[in-house]
C-alpha cells in the first residue's frame, strides 16, 4: 500500500457520504444544508500545502458544495454528473495525470467505476460493502467524521510530507 501512496499527486472524492455524513437536510425555506467536518477541511488544506491537488466528483448539485470547495480552494469540482467515470477522465486529462497518480475516496456503488481505476482507493468506514471490498483501504472514521483527513494523513505520511507540515504549525 505504501508504494501506491508514494505516487499520489491528486486526491479526488465524493461528497455525500464522504465529505458529509450522507444526510440531506432542507431548511423550512427549501434550502439544502450540509454539515462538513472541519478536520476534513484542514486535511484538504494540508494536501494543498504539500503540493497535492484535490477534487470533487458528485452526482448531485449543491450550492453548499460549491461554496465549501471554493473555501478550500479545491482544484477540480464536478457536480451533477451521474457518470462519474466521464468526469474522472476529464479531470485526469486536464491535470495530465495517470491513474496511478490519483487517489479516490468513495462510499457507494456509483463510486466503484473510479475506485477500480485509481492508483489508491479508499472507502469510508460506513461505505457499502461492495465499495469496501473493492478499495485498497477502509477508513476507521465514517463519512463526514474525519475520513478525508485520515486518508490525507495516510498519503502525506507515506510521502514523508506530514511531519514537516505538522512542524509548520508547531512554531
Amino acid at each position: 500500500m505504501k508504494e501506491k501512496l508514494k505516487h499520489i499527486k491528486m486526491i479526488l472524492m465524493d461528497v455525500d457520504g464522504v465529505m458529509t455524513g450522507g444526510e440531506i437536510i432542507y431548511s423550512s425555506t427549501g434550502e439544502e444544508l450540509k454539515v462538513f467536518n472541519i478536520h476534513d477541511g484542514m486535511g484538504m488544506a494540508m494536501a494543498r500545502m504539500a503540493g497535492l491537488k484535490t477534487g470533487i466528483i458528485t452526482g448531485r448539485m449543491s450550492e453548499m458544495v460549491r461554496r465549501r470547495a471554493e473555501e478550500l480552494k479545491v482544484d477540480a469540482v464536478v457536480q451533477g454528473e451521474i457518470n462519474k467515470l466521464a468526469a474522472y477522465h476529464d479531470i485526469k486529462a486536464r491535470f495530465n495525470l495517470a491513474d496511478t497518480d490519483i487517489a479516490f475516496i468513495g462510499d457507494d456503488l456509483v463510486d466503484l467505476c473510479i475506485i477500480k481505476r485509481v492508483g489508491f482507493s479508499a472507502a469510508v468506514a460506513d461505505a457499502r460493502q461492495a465499495v469496501k471490498s473493492a478499495s485498497d483501504y477502509v477508513t476507521a472514521a465514517a463519512g463526514g467524521r474525519g475520513a478525508v483527513r485520515e486518508v490525507v494523513d495516510l498519503i502525506l505520511e507515506s510521502q514523508d510530507r506530514l511531519t514537516p507540515l505538522v512542524a509548520q504549525f508547531s512554531i
